[in-house]
């Protein structure tokens, strides 16, 4: 069998590949099983016989067996958009904001995530999530229940054996085989190995050890081994015989002090592979070159001229790359036309050039919470392309005829030029929607250009969001799901970088007004492609989730006597806004029970339509559509720049592209597989910022929400912040603790040590759902901060929500 490898990072020696039948993962025990594949490689494997399957004790709930999954919720199932954030006002503003823009993927897939996800550790149910494996990789474990035992298996019930099996060959080597870590002194100073290598010791520890050549090494490191303690340095691996447990590699380069940005950031975007590196200039001359550029005048014969229309744009107030514009006319029927007008990327990108190259491998920009890393040079990024107000843009747009219902009465695709008007904030547009009678005095608003007013785009506004309200309420009803989770923002200080706070965002009807039209236009050119190239089109597909993982989620609902249906995503949609009130405790147990639906669900993935034959497996489960594509963003993927060719020659502009279903194919593997790596970067950046954050104004304190309890520890949803942390009883002043069921549900009673020799201890109960009292703190090693109980009773917390701001921080969602 065949599969993507999944190493958990809390315990390294176990692995997983996803069983093709949906059911419980393959387990894949200790290195040499792996047989030197690493995390993410595509591998094959032979099953073990029976006799050497895992064998999980029935009390072991299956804790263990589900291997860890890092967070990959599709966009568009999180309605989430990529933490992208732009650096104009970086250097003019003493605080910078860093914003959230929706990526439209979000809301694409639900929000769920499997594959490769936030979840570190996804478990079962009962179990709950791990914090990721860096931050936690010393910590105290429970226990391993499971146990591998030399009796007849045979004689075992079917449900308590895993199957496993080993690694036999790496299809496809997917991990950059790079890691971040430190250099140490090999142990036996007199072996003929200590005067040869020193041992660097990966920060992850699902990458082995590595000995490197002391060549490669700083000059005085044998000497002074101390003076290198703190420093981060990047190893590649080069070699690793089947025998062994080292790997033989080479040091790349020494990034500098552990737990500083810089450092941490390169070695992040190393270990997964970004190319971060500055344009050649073989693709910078790909570039127009005489500057300011100016449409050529063939230009305006060939497409349509929309300048004189009211059109304009809708961004993070700090945003540089616009993709995307907007327009709406009433019509003197009662109707309006309504147009989504996307950056005509493909124009500046020729097939084949230098540029069209490293656009395609790079695949994708990645945002970092201070910086982002551009698919395409920032003159196209940021001003050729990027739909900047009252200049002439080249542009491809949908303009539909809608009912003030939504329904959609005509539908026109082309390529256009437009001239936007005004350049909105997710701020100013709101605030156009809370006050629909009031005049919003100039000062407030950005400059509008002289031949519209700011009266006629905000009526324009409050069009768009009558319509997009009702597009929302019908595509729930027609079955969509979404699964929003907490996220992050950071207020960074404007001289050091570092962040001075954080809050969660809200995600506001300005966000959802952008989403709407975004999601209608890749839908509807999603039909367009697939109608005309039906064996060529790029489509985006979101499978159903795991049919084990689903399982065992109903299975934990059950027990928690919560009635939630999951016999479809619109089911599912329904039960978490039906189950829940709108008190604070009712609010955590949704943000907890969201995180724990996001867990069986799968990536969404970039496909050709001619290579998949059964064309029920080309739904999106999430937005519960049989046919999507992203076409609105092309300055940040270049998935919508094969798309926009793809639609450009079904427009007769162009010839179909010259590239065959299994090349095609390709193209939508590797840009699953560089998304997949953004996604990872751009949460370890959060995490990176958020542990510098603890470090430089902790204690942090805040509720958080049981998740799940394990014999000697228990999982938190921290409410405040949305992270997820592990509490170790061990790790608390207790004088005992004991780990019981009840019925099904799994509970601790913790006894507290008295603080005073007079009182009596305190004792305290925690279940699933429990809500407690958080202390988050920095420990000595870099980068590590942990989670403690706050003893019962203590004062000085304020309520979860009390903080929950955010206005600075917005998503759009395509």
């Amino acid at each position: 069998m065949e599969g993507v490898l999944r190493i958990n990072p809390k315990k390294f020696h176990e692995a997983f590949i996803p069983s093709p039948d949906g059911d419980r993962d393959i387990f894949i025990d200790g290195v040499v099983a792996r047989n030197r594949a690493l995390n993410g490689d595509l591998v094959v494997v032979n099953l073990l016989p029976e006799e050497q399957w895992k064998v999980i004790k029935p009390e072991s709930n299956d804790k263990e067996t589900e291997g860890a999954y890092e967070s990959d919720l599709p966009e568009e199932l999180c309605g989430s958009h990529l933490l992208q954030q732009s650096l104009k006002g970086y250097n003019d503003s003493p605080d910078v904001i860093i914003e959230a823009q929706f990526d439209d993927s979000d809301s694409e897939d639900g929000h769920g995530n499997t594959q490769n996800a936030l979840i570190d550790g996804v478990k079962k149910l009962s179990v709950c999530v791990h914090e990721k494996g860096k931050e936690d990789a010393g910590a105290p474990v429970t226990k391993d229940e499971d146990t591998f035992m030399s009796q007849d298996t045979r004689a075992l019930p079917e449900k308590s054996l895993q199957r496993s099996a080993k690694v036999v060959y790496i299809l496809e080597k997917k991990h950059s085989r790079a890691a971040t870590g430190f250099l140490k002194l090999l142990a036996d100073k007199n072996s003929e190995l200590f005067r040869k290598y020193a041992l660097f010791s990966p920060s992850d520890h699902r990458v082995p050890r590595v000995y490197v050549p002391l060549k490669d090494c700083p000059q005085d490191f044998v000497t002074r081994p101390k003076d290198y303690a703190n420093t981060l340095f990047i190893c590649r691996i080069v070699d690793w015989r089947e025998d062994s447990n080292f790997a033989l590699g080479q040091l790349a380069k020494s990034l500098g002090q552990a737990g500083e940005i810089e450092p941490e950031t390169e070695g992040i975007l190393t270990e997964y592979g970004v190319d971060f590196s500055d344009f050649s200039s073989e693709v910078l001359e790909c570039l127009p070159q005489g500057l300011p550029w100016t449409i050529p005048p063939e230009e305006f014969s060939k497409r349509r001229d929309l300048r004189k229309d009211c059109v304009f744009t809708i961004d993070p107030s700090t945003a540089r790359d616009l993709d995307d514009a907007l327009s709406c006319k009433p019509i003197a029927d009662g109707n309006f036309e309504v147009g989504v007008h996307i950056a005509d990327v493909s124009y500046f990108v020729p097939e084949g050039s230098s540029l069209d190259k490293v656009a395609a491998e790079r695949a994708t920009s990645v945002y970092l919470v201070q910086k982002v890393v551009p698919m395409l040079p920032r003159l196209l990024c940021e001003e050729l392309c990027s739909l900047n107000p009252m200049t002439d843009k080249l542009t491809f747009s949908v303009i539909w005829t809608l009912t003030p219902k939504g329904k959609i009465l005509s539908e026109w695709f082309g390529q256009t030029i437009i001239r936007s008007c005004t350049k909105l904030s997710y701020e100013h547009a709101q605030s156009m929607i809370e006050g629909p009678t009031r005049k919003i005095p100039e000062k407030e608003l950005p400059p509008v250009s002289p031949e519209h007013t700011s009266e006629e785009v905000h009526r324009a506004v409050l069009n768009l969001h009558g319509i997009a309200k009702e597009l929302r309420k019908q595509r729930f009803v027609d079955g969509a799901l979404r699964l929003d989770q907490l996220k992050l923002a950071f207020t960074l200080d404007h001289e050091t970088g570092l962040p001075q706070g954080c809050h969660i965002y809200e995600y506001r009807d300005s966000n959802k007004l952008v989403e709407e039209f975004m999601l209608l236009a890749n839908m509807a050119v999603a039909r367009k492609i697939h109608r005309t190239f039906p064996e060529r089109a790029l489509l985006r597909r979101h499978p159903p989730p795991q049919t084990k993982m689903l399982n065992d989620l109903v299975e934990f609902c059950d027990q928690m006597g919560l009635p939630m249906d999951f016999s479809s995503a619109g089911a599912l949609n329904k039960s978490l806004m039906e189950t829940f009130g709108d008190d604070k405790y009712s609010l955590a147990r949704k943000e907890v029970l969201t995180n724990m639906c996001s867990r069986p669900m799968q990536m969404a993935l970039y496909f050709c339509s001619g290579v998949l034959q059964d064309q029920t497996q080309f739904r999106h489960y999430a937005l519960n559509v049989p046919l999507y594509t992203h076409f609105t963003s092309p300055i940040r993927r270049f998935a919508d720049i094969l798309v926009h060719r793809l639609l450009a020659a079904t427009l007769g502009y162009r010839e179909l592209p010259d590239v065959e279903p299994d090349a095609l194919q390709k193209q939508a593997d590797h840009c699953n597989d560089r998304r997949m790596a953004s996604k990872r970067v751009q949460e370890l950046s959060t995490s990176l910022f958020f542990a510098i954050l603890v470090k430089e104004s902790g204690p942090l304190e805040s509720e958080a929400m049981v998740m799940g309890v394990l014999n000697q520890a228990f999982d938190v949803l921290v409410l405040r912040y949305g992270v997820q942390k592990r509490i170790y009883c061990n790790a608390l002043p207790l004088r005992s603790y004991r780990f019981q069921k009840v019925g099904k549900k799994p509970e601790l009673t913790l006894v507290w040590e008295p603080e005073d020799v007079a009182q009596e201890p305190a004792q305290q109960v925690v279940s699933i759902f429990s809500l407690v009292e958080v202390v988050l703190r920095a420990e000595a090693t870099a980068l590590k901060y942990s989670a403690v109980l706050k003893r019962p009773g203590t004062e000085g917390l304020l309520g979860w929500q009390d903080e929950q701001g955010g206005d600075d921080l917005e998503e759009e969602q395509d």
